[in-house]
């Protein structure tokens, strides 16, 4: 289980660093008059919702497809989506 753990939190830590959330997020507290700790509690639980939302959608997928389909078309999406990222202007 704890491998799990440190898995997710690798992949979906990485996957966030420099992505527009956080960006966005830098966007907000760049504001002076606005207290900081109210910008990282939003985006917080902005972030925790997403998840909590993937958690469900997926746990109820696997229900239909088998993780190994899920995985397969995950990969796919991710592959598409950085070909279409390198080859867009």
């Amino acid at each position: 289980m704890i491998r799990a753990f440190f898995t997710v939190f690798t992949t979906v830590f990485i996957a966030e660093i420099g992505d527009k959330t956080q960006l966005a997020t830098m966007l907000f507290a760049s504001e002076a008059k606005v207290n900081k700790w109210v910008i990282f509690a939003g985006s917080a639980v902005a972030l925790t919702l997403a998840a909590a939302i993937g958690v469900v959608i997926g746990a109820q997928l696997e229900r239909f497809i088998s993780p190994r389909t899920l995985k397969v078309i995950a990969g796919i999406g991710f592959i598409a989506i950085g070909a279409w990222t390198l080859l867009s202007r």
